[in-house]
């Protein structure tokens, strides 16, 4: 076995320091955490013959099925006095499958096949594990390790059900982009039907769609199962399980294979941050005590999200997150992750409460969890060693410093972090007055639907080409337009767009809840508006395929961050070169420019593309003349096919 561990010392701050010398007084800090992070690795190699075993541990935990078809099942469950395996395969009998106890809390069980050499519990048949508790208390729960959960209409809970198919789907992978431009998807919601669609689905009528657009990787939502519908899949019962609401285990590999016959990668949102606090098909009080996998007491509580908080220094939940991690990688072919509710993670007061300023003292000392820093730490680390392409993403809103520097300089190793307040930033401007008076010049990378939001009740009635384009749909479509465009090209090295944003998709995502009557209006997305010849999201869509061509065509978002020359807040225009482009955004609601001065790194002559925005007032006030949008090359070749007639 290689030691992976043998490249590593100290790390070398000095890359880190010069990008960002405010980092010096925290020195210690990078250096402790580091150190704590290379003693766990050493401890992992010593103890569990490396990391790549103790990771790949989804292959002896839970029910596994050996060539004579022998059955062999695993759990960690400290806190229970027994444990015991019922199901359909011994009609129920609660006690009579005992497991032998092992040491450290582990539990193991034999089942040797039928007399016709056939497994002792078939496929798709129903299992249940029975905790008796130190308290004497029988409780029935799935395993942890459970790959397959499933819910009826008529029950609030879920089965565990032993998915076991005789020829397991075989799937390969495409090569990493050189950036990613990302089609973020929830697979329930991907029809126009007010029902819950499914994997099929997504592969006839969602894919072709992503990879016309030009997007080149797709990050799924919702895909760890998750009892409750309306948590949009932040509420994870069951960590080993595809989401049985869209189809099956193999429903879910034929997606993902289907993707990455398109040259599209796929992601999936991994919610390592907390668990949902179900306990008869969830994780919480799975041994009978609140300590099981989770801290004990309230620091085992997520006071605004409802939900339990894993104990990341315990050896048991590392190889549970960690293998969980491969499992998805190797089961299912999954491109990498985006790791959900990082902010969470790093703090002991999980962001709740806290405004950050951008202080380094934010980032640092007494507020900051170690141990769940360490554990994204060996994350990526692993995640990297074995799979080089991996692509890892952090969804954090703190800006903690080198959360994406390589882990040897100090750093916790991620690829990108996702800017989570760049659509908040756009709906702030546009609340406060945007496009009349507001400052436009705060973005980041990343973009949800703000379509509503521009145009309101008229994409009801106004939408189709018809009829004579009305003052709000205009100025709508033409903002749709240029805040993707902006964002795409100044934002960071990668972009993301929420399905249905590409054409502009009205009404607001609402789940089915009591509060809505367990209605499906809302939860779905009206791909068949885009598919209407006459209707204008048609051209909020080719918009958004041009822009991606382009961008693949020139590769702003793999060049080197933009050189903003001009920030003028008097005539509402910025200007930046990247990538050998020069954009020019004219953002005043009112005024155009000629013979407008600008500065370029590089002489020479600029084809000039113009794109006209009609900018109109709010109704009973003047209408504003046209300003523009221009869009420069610097280089001899024409991009006219970006903009279209408006």
């Amino acid at each position: 076995m290689e030691d992976h561990c043998r490249n590593f010392s100290l790390p070398d701050l000095n890359r880190f320091l010069q990008l960002d010398p405010y980092i010096k007084p925290y020195e210690g800090d990078i250096q402790r955490r580091y150190r704590l992070f290379e003693e766990c690795l050493a401890r992992l190699e010593k103890a569990e013959g490396g990391f790549d075993q103790f990771t790949r541990s989804y292959q002896s935990y839970g029910v596994h099925r050996r060539s004579d078809s022998t059955l062999l099942l695993k759990e960690w469950a400290p806190g229970a006095q027994a444990l015991y395996l019922t199901g359909d395969f011994n009609a129920w009998e609660k006690l009579s499958h005992p497991f032998t106890p092992k040491a450290f809390g582990k539990w193991e069980l034999s089942l040797p096949p039928k007399p016709d050499g056939s497994p002792a519990i078939q496929h798709l048949s129903k299992l249940k594990l029975v905790v008796l508790t130190k308290d004497g208390a029988y409780l029935f729960r799935i395993s942890p390790w459970a790959t397959y959960v499933t819910k009826t209409l008529d029950s609030v809970t879920y089965d565990w059900i032993h998915w076991d198919p005789p020829q397991p789907y075989k799937h390969r992978r495409p090569p990493q982009p050189r950036c990613p431009r990302i089609y973020e998807a929830h697979v329930g919601i991907a029809s126009p039907r007010e029902e819950i669609a499914s994997y099929k689905n997504f592969i006839l009528d969602v894919l072709p769609r992503v990879k016309d657009l030009g997007y080149n990787c797709l990050q799924l939502m919702a895909v760890m199962e998750h009892a409750y519908y309306a948590s949009f899949g932040y509420q994870v019962t069951n960590f080993f399980a595809a989401s049985s609401r869209f189809g099956t285990p193999d429903d879910l590999k034929a997606l993902v294979d289907r993707a990455h016959s398109l040259g599209i990668i796929v992601l999936l949102d991994m919610v390592h941050s907390h668990a949902s606090s179900n306990t008869e098909d969830g994780l919480n009080y799975f041994d009978g005590t609140d300590s099981c996998f989770f801290h004990a007491g309230p620091r085992g509580e997520h006071s605004h999200w409802g939900s339990r908080l894993f104990n990341y220094s315990s050896w048991e939940v590392s190889r549970f997150l960690l293998s969980n991690l491969r499992w998805w990688m190797d089961e299912y072919g999954f491109d990498g992750f985006r790791f959900d509710g990082v902010t969470s993670m790093l703090y002991h007061h999980h962001g709740v409460g806290v405004s950050f300023s951008g202080s380094y003292c934010e980032y640092f000392g007494m507020q900051v969890d170690e141990d769940a820093v360490v554990h994204l730490m060996l994350s990526n680390y692993i995640l990297h060693k074995l799979y080089p392409d991996c692509i890892t993403i952090a969804e954090d809103v703190s800006g903690m410093p080198g959360l994406c520097r390589p882990i040897q300089e100090g750093g916790l190793g991620f690829d990108y972090r996702l800017a989570m307040a760049v659509p908040d930033k756009w709906i702030q401007k546009k609340s406060l007055g945007w496009g009349r008076s507001g400052n436009p010049l705060v973005l980041w990378c990343h973009l949800y639907s703000l379509a509503f939001w521009l145009m309101d009740k008229e994409m009801y009635t106004n939408m189709s080409a018809l009829i004579t384009m009305t003052p709000v749909i205009d100025r709508g479509m033409q903002l749709h337009k240029l805040i993707r465009l902006l964002t795409h090209s100044l934002g960071g090295e990668g972009y993301l767009n929420f399905m249905g944003n590409e054409f502009g998709h009205p009404e607001w995502l609402d789940f089915p809840r009591k509060g809505n009557e367990e209605s499906y209006r809302y939860a779905r997305r009206q791909y068949n508006l885009v598919d209407t010849e006459h209707l204008r999201y048609r051209q909020l869509y080719a918009f958004d395929r041009d822009m991606n061509q382009t961008e693949d065509k020139y590769g702003w978002l793999s060049s080197g961050p933009a050189v903003v020359s001009t920030l003028d807040q008097a005539d509402k225009v910025i200007v930046f070169e990247r990538a050998k482009l020069l954009f020019i955004f004219n953002f005043h609601p009112s005024a155009s420019f000629s013979h407008y001065r600008v500065a370029v790194q590089h002489a020479g002559k600029y084809p000039f593309i113009s794109l006209r925005l009609r900018l109109f007032s709010r109704p009973g006030q003047c209408c504003a003349v046209p300003a523009f949008l221009s869009f420069c090359l610097c280089a001899a070749e024409s991009i006219n096919h970006l903009f279209s007639a408006v």
